[in-house]
């Protein structure tokens, strides 16, 4: 932070309001003048490296907890908030928004809270009460509070990541050996063997781990990747389950389906980048523009696990593209998603029909890059491409999935994929919106439902491009 100036303002106010203290008794504290602990809680003058040293010194805090204002992703979260249609049209410009960050960050978390109560509600409502039971319901809410608590995580566990490459290095061995590794690691220390069953022994399931029998069994239908996978899933449940536990009782999560889901998150987390080690990662997306059937050869992984691995690399000082990452079915049922940018995603059915992840069905295999813009005027760069899941017999074949990458267009000179989008001219841009329920645009031709929160026009007499306006 060297030359840096470092406002702690509104922090150091709640530090010492929560500690019933008077400013002349933490200047007295500190050993610096009032004057001075006022000047700093107003933002009128900076905190010095001394000073802050103190004051981690005074209260057991590391001080990077006072500096660290998350402020990239809480503006851009911010300005995603004022350019909400409901929001009106004067919206506040960029030092407007750090301003009310650094001075009233109280105010703007209740802000948020109110968005997101509007957002919820708004959804809620646009949802068919006939195909939401309350067991649906609560299975959604339970999803939407693992993907928030990886949005607040940026996506990225820095334990997680030292512990799974821990895992790979300790015998240093190549990824054709991973199997016998991970198989190894777990007999020789947990006294846990694996099996490979027929199919027809695991019915639709492709892993099961006996806890009574001391035995991970797989199902032969997977193939060497997955098998990898699932036992590296199967090391972060056994070895590091503390680790999962202190995690999700951080972010505050205790209803048991909702930890269940984040624990098998977190699993997934740490295979991804025991098969995918950061700084080797990182170095090689940058070096390839991001090319992800590149990478999946490179580390014999599949398509959808370079993507999902994608989204992951926001560790602070080496930082990846910002991606979203989202996968359907070919009825649009979102099944999963995952978020390290600004978009607003749809939560599940009924993402917008406009999004080339869906016409990717009619050409499988093929990657589709799609320039996008949101209804704020945000533009994104798409990568949507379908995938297959492991069919163990003929009936079930063609289960198909589709997956869309994406990040804001500002990265998009970084992304291999950019370079088939002819300059990424206005006329390629395709409108889209999260769906139609809260989608505001007035002439799309592909709307399906009215929006919650506005009424289009209708006149008798006059037939518009779809049945919902004139």
């Amino acid at each position: 932070m060297a030359g840096e100036k470092v406002f702690i303002g509104p922090k150091l106010r709640q530090l010492r309001s929560s500690k019933d203290m008077t400013q002349a008794a933490l200047a007295q504290l500190l050993g610096v003048s009032a004057s001075y602990v006022n000047l700093i809680e107003k933002n009128q003058r900076s905190a010095s490296l001394r000073f802050l040293v103190a004051l981690s010194d005074a209260f057991g805090l590391d001080w990077r907890q006072l500096t660290d204002a998350d402020s990239r992703l809480a503006i851009a979260d911010l300005r995603q908030l004022t350019k909400d249609p409901a929001f009106g049209d004067a919206a506040p410009d960029i030092e407007e928004l750090r301003s009310a960050l650094e001075n009233a960050p109280n105010l703007v978390g209740g802000l948020f809270n109110i968005h997101r109560a509007y957002r919820e509600v708004s959804e809620r409502l646009a949802a068919q009460s006939e195909i939401l039971s309350s067991s649906v319901d609560t299975e959604v809410r339970g999803e939407q509070i693992v993907h928030d608590f990886f949005r607040r995580s940026r996506n990225y566990f820095h334990e997680l990541e030292e512990q799974a490459e821990a895992l790979r290095n300790f015998a240093n061995v190549g990824t054709d050996e991973f199997y016998p590794h991970l198989k190894n690691h777990l007999s020789d220390n947990f006294g846990i063997r694996t099996e490979i069953v027929p199919v027809d022994a695991l019915g639709s399931s492709l892993r099961f781990f006996d806890r009574p029998g001391n035995r991970i069994v797989l199902s032969e239908g997977l193939d060497y990747t997955n098998k990898v996978f699932q036992l590296a899933h199967c090391v972060a449940l056994i070895e590091h389950s503390g680790r999962l536990d202190s995690l999700i009782a951080e972010a505050g999560i205790s209803d048991k389906r909702s930890v269940a889901r984040c624990r098998v998150e977190l699993a997934n987390y740490f295979a991804a980048a025991m098969m995918m080690p950061y700084e080797d990662i990182l170095r090689e997306a940058r070096s390839a523009r991001y090319d992800a059937e590149y990478l999946a050869a490179k580390f014999a992984v599949s398509y959808e696990q370079v993507c999902h691995r994608l989204t992951t690399l926001q560790r602070p000082g080496a930082k990846g593209v910002p991606f979203f990452f989202l996968r359907i079915d070919r009825a649009g049922n979102v099944s999963k998603r995952f978020n390290a940018t600004p978009i607003q995603l749809a939560r599940y059915g009924g993402a917008c029909p406009k999004l080339d992840v869906h016409y990717c069905f009619r050409v499988t295999g093929r990657i589709l890059p799609q320039a996008v813009e949101m209804p704020d005027g945000t533009r994104y760069l798409t990568i949507n491409r379908t995938v297959d899941r492991p069919s163990l017999r003929y009936s079930s074949e063609d289960k198909r999935l589709a997956v869309s990458l994406g990040c804001s267009m500002e990265f998009a000179p970084q992304i291999v994929y950019a370079d088939s989008i002819s300059e990424l001219q206005s006329r390629n841009v395709t409108e889209i919106g999260v769906n139609c329920q809260l989608c505001p645009r007035r002439h799309c031709q592909q709307r399906a439902h009215e929006p919650v929160f506005q009424t289009l026009d209708l006149d008798e007499d006059r037939r518009g491009q779809t049945r919902f306006e004139s």
